[in-house]
Parts: structure tokens; sequence; C-alpha cells
């Protein structure tokens, strides 16, 4: 059942929603609830006279009201709760106050306080949203699917919850993910959140806590593996496609071995990407685009040491690999420039323990023949520092702490300017602070962090350390291929919003250390992302063709704005 239609009125051209919902109904749905301030026609015609007090309300006033009951909640985890009630209650609403106050709430609706709530997500759950696709169920998907209220679906994030941030396995409590994940393209993007739907696939889970957990609502069996896994995501990837056909699909917080699989297997078969590869390479790149500007340097002038070869560390290497070719370099001259770090050490040629992506990244044994070692069979993080002198240090690795001070002190030795990109999440989990590069280097190393950290006054002048957060890059992304109808999400479109993304950071941000946009600006970011993705759709044959300004017109006119829409009542019918 559709509970609202768009419409536009043909006499007065006014856009209005046709709504099939009646009274407590339309009070208890998301998607339409004004709350107090549904006008005195409204309460009328929607049958909700005598159910709202007589006051009627604007939305500028219900936000003073919501935002002084979120100050009063006395931690990150009541205020994310707060916000998830406000969410499940009235959108719009929700919306308006997460854009007004960016800065202060992306921090608790994602990174890193959606990770503690995933941790507690089955103590704390007060309404489901979304679709729970399990082994059980996924016979009847199609049925889900069609119980669905939302007229339309064209943006899915979904995940089975397996390495969820640097947390591990947490089940079906990863839901926090692309729940979160929804709302950033909501509200950075301007998606629309009536065409949304965060999914996660239940196939057990490996984490004993929860097994043992008497609170836990997913699935109390070991996960899912093998072929029989393998069917399942295909029967899922099947059903999105007959019943959204236009809908972007989103892979989120899938462990390796399946994401760089399912990023394979499926890339050309449905509109989709993988974020934690995808996105955090692309993200990681406009970082350092904006650090080569600063310091006037090439990415052929730099060495990288990247720590932590999962997704995001193996996608942020492939992207820098694929600009030092784009300078001219030849694959074995890009090759030599980074050192990929592992759980066995630096990646060699030859190393049984190699995965397929990881082939191009391995050091060749002939060049570290000759280097200082501390054990000789095998090069550590200290090694490399000690003897490939990078200029680049990278690490999404969940281990705090892991560049010391002697690292850092080491790696300033080789560039008055070192890059230092500590990205794992949540903050309790990162690398090392930016405070420490800073000291390390006298206030000139260029930081960029997984979470926020506060701005530092360094002898007279404020830095800044950006966060290298992936919503710079996906929603405008997703948006992007939406709206310009492309058929496929290709590298080409990750490295063009890459490059929007840099260029939108300003000389007095640079001056401050800055190598991404202020979060104040998110929305115009994702805009610009999101016009140089269709432009590249157009130019690659995938995508509408339409102009520059065409393009940009079109998103412009996409992004949706959190503001109560005329309601209209309607006749009750069921739709297929």
């Amino acid at each position: 059942m559709k509970n609202f239609v768009l419409k536009i009125d043909p006499l007065t051209g006014e856009d209005y929603y046709e709504v099939y919902l009646r009274g407590r109904q339309l009070l208890n749905n998301p998607h339409l609830n004004k709350a107090s301030a549904f006008t005195k026609e409204e309460r009328l015609s929607l049958g909700l006279d005598g159910m709202l007090r007589p006051g009627i309300a604007t939305l500028e006033s219900q936000l003073d009201r919501t935002y002084e009951a979120f100050l009063r909640k006395p931690d990150d985890m009541e205020r994310y709760i707060y916000l998830s009630g406000l969410l499940d209650r009235n959108e719009v609403l929700f919306y308006r106050l997460l854009q007004d106050h960016l800065d202060e709430m992306v921090p608790i609706i994602y990174t890193p306080t959606v990770g503690l709530a995933c941790m507690q997500l089955s103590h704390i759950q007060r309404r489901f949203r979304g679709i729970y696709i399990t082994p059980e169920n996924i016979a009847n998907i199609d049925q889900i699917f069609h119980g669905l209220s939302q007229p339309q679906v064209n943006l899915i994030v979904v995940t089975d919850g397996e390495r969820i941030l640097g947390l591990g396995d947490l089940g079906s409590d990863g839901m926090g993910i692309p729940v979160g994940k929804v709302s950033l393209y909501v509200a950075a993007g301007g998606v629309h959140p009536g065409v949304t739907l965060p999914i996660t696939l239940d196939v057990g889970t490996n984490n004993p806590r929860l097994l043992e957990d008497p609170l836990y609502l997913g699935i109390r069996k070991p996960r899912l593996r093998g072929v029989e896994y393998e069917e399942l995501v295909e029967k899922f990837v099947l059903g999105v496609k007959r019943n959204f056909p236009g809908a972007l699909l989103q892979w989120e917080d899938f462990a390796k071995q399946t994401a760089f699989k399912n990023l394979d297997r499926y890339r050309e078969r449905i509109l989709s990407f993988n974020d934690d590869i995808q996105g955090t390479g692309s993200t990681a790149l406009a970082a350092l685009m904006t650090a080569m500007r600063i310091k006037k340097s090439r990415f052929q002038d730099e060495r990288y040491v990247i720590v932590g070869m999962g997704q995001a560390g193996t996608g942020i290497a492939l992207n820098i690999l694929a600009m030092l070719k784009e300078e001219g370099l030849s694959a074995e001259e890009a090759r030599k420039r980074i050192f990929a770090v592992d759980m066995q050490g630096l990646l060699l040629e030859g190393d049984p323990l190699l995965e397929d992506p990881q082939e191009p990244l391995a050091q060749r044994r002939a060049w570290v023949e000759g280097w200082r070692l501390d054990d000789p069979s095998r090069i550590g993080l200290g090694d490399v520092i000690r003897n490939a002198h990078p200029t680049v240090l990278i690490g999404v690795t969940a281990q705090p702490g892991l560049f010391s001070e002697a690292i850092l002190a080491e790696t300033a030795k080789h560039s008055e300017r070192p890059i230092v990109l500590a990205l794992s999440n949540p903050t309790h989990k990162c690398e090392c602070t930016p405070e420490a590069v800073w000291k390390a280097t006298d206030g000139k190393g260029l930081v960029a962090t997984g979470s926020p950290f506060e701005p530092m006054d360094w002898k007279g002048h404020t830095l800044q350390a950006s966060q290298c957060n992936n919503m710079y890059i996906f929603p405008g992304v997703g948006l992007g291929a939406l709206v310009c109808k492309a058929t496929r999400v290709t590298d080409g479109m990750f490295l063009a919003a890459s490059r929007a993304i840099s260029e939108f950071v300003t000389p007095e941000q640079e001056a401050m250390g800055l190598l991404l946009p202020e979060m104040k600006d998110i929305r115009k970011v994702s805009a610009s992302v999101a016009k140089a993705v269709g432009i590249e759709a157009r130019n690659a044959g995938l995508g509408r063709l339409l102009d520059d300004d065409q393009i940009g017109a079109v998103v412009t006119k996409a992004q949706w704005v959190p503001a109560y829409p005329a309601y209209r009542p309607g006749a009750l019918r069921y739709e297929d």
C-alpha cells in the first residue's frame, strides 16, 4: 500500500501530497507526520481534529523545541537515541534539525557514536527501520518489497554486519550503519528520504558476545558461508533488480573476503558501488590532491606507506596507483612508490597470503634487498619507515597509537610537510591524534583523521585536521548517478568526484591545514560532486546527454529541502 503520491494542481501549479492515511495512522507515519504543524484545514480533512493540541506550530518553533530537548541529553548515546526517536516520528523535522546543526550532530548519527550504538543496538532498539533479509525469508523477497509504503525506492544501502567500522562482526546490530548512511545521503546529498531504503542481510554472526546475549535480536547461528551465502546475495540482487530496476545499491561494511567479490560480481549487472573500497579511496585521494597543492608537489614526488590492507587501505592504494599512472609513470615505477603493510608486514611479490586486489601493490623482493631489518624473516612497519623514507603515512588498522612518536619523528625527517592520514574509526581506534603529528613536525604536518578532532592553537595560529569522512563522496556520487540515469558507477566517476571535492577547498582553509572542505558546505560539495559524476557519465556514454549547465540544474532541482508540503486527502487505495 502506498501512503501518498506527489501531485501538481493543474490550476495553481501547487505541489502537494495526496495522502491516503487518516488520524493516528498519519501521525504514526514518519514520512508524513507534521505533528503540531498540521494546518487547521489539514486537521479537519485528514481526521486529526481533536488528536492534537490547538496550537499550530511552525517548523521553526518545532526546531527550537527539539534542539532544546537534544541539549538536555546527558551523553552522546542518549543524544543518538533521542535523534533516532525523532527520525522515527517526523522525518522532515529530523532532517531540518540535522541540516541546521550538521557539525554538532553528524558525529552523533554517524561516526563515532554510531559505532557505540551498533554495539548496543539490541539493547536500545525502539522502532525498526529498513528491511531485514534472512535465509528464512529470502524466498519472499518480492512480497517483502511489495509491502513497503514508499511510493518508490531509488537508493538502497545494504550491509551484512560482518565488518562494522573498526568493530568487527556485529550481526544484525549493524543496521545502525545503513540507517546512518541513508541519513547522510539525505542531509548531505539532498536525496529525498522517501526513496531510500536501509537493508541488512542477517545471515548470522560469529560474535560470541551476541550469540550469548539474551537480548540480541538477530539470528543466533554462525554466519552463513560459501555457496549458500553467495546464493542468498544473488537472490537479493535479483530481487532488487526486479522490484527497483533503476535503484542504486551501495554495499556497506562487508568483510574484505566478500566485499571485493560482491563489487566485482555485480558492478556491471546493477548500478552499485562499495563505499568502503571506492568511497574511502576517493575521499582520501581528494585529501591528497589538496595536500599536493599545498606542498606544490606531485604524486610522483612522494613515497607512500599504507598500513592496513583491508577494503579501505586497498582502495586508497589503488587510487594512488591510478594517479601515479595518470602522471605518466609506468605500473612498475608507480609500484616502487607505494609500500603496503598488512598483518604479515610489507606486502611482497610471491607472498601466499596476497589477495588478488593486492597483487599490483606488492613490492618486488629485489627492491628491498639490503634493507636493515629488525627481524630478517619479516619486514615490519618500523623497518619500512626506516628504509623507505616515506613522506605520506596512511593508517586504516583500528590500532590506536600505531603511529608512535618515533614513527612520526622518523617520517618528519624526510619531508618538511609530511602527510598523515590516520583514518580508523571510531575515535579511540585512531592511529594517532593530529596533536601528535603537529608536535612531531613543528606544526607543519598535514593531517586528516577518520573521526573529528578539535582545532589546536599552534604558535599563534589555528591548525585544524580535516575529517576524512566518506560523506564528502558517497552522497554526491549517488545523487549524480541517479539523476543523470547512469547505467553503472565507474572508477572515472570517483576520480571526477575527488577532483571536485579538492577544488572546493579555499586558500584560507589550506592555510589552516584543511585538506577537505568544511562540513557546513557539504550540500554544495555534494552538488559539485554530483555534477562532476553526471558529466563523467555523459562523456563515458553512460548517462543523460545534457550539457554541463543542464546537469548542474538537474542536480540542484533534485536536492530535497526538508520542509512540510501541503496535504490533500485522497481515497485509500492499494497498488502492486
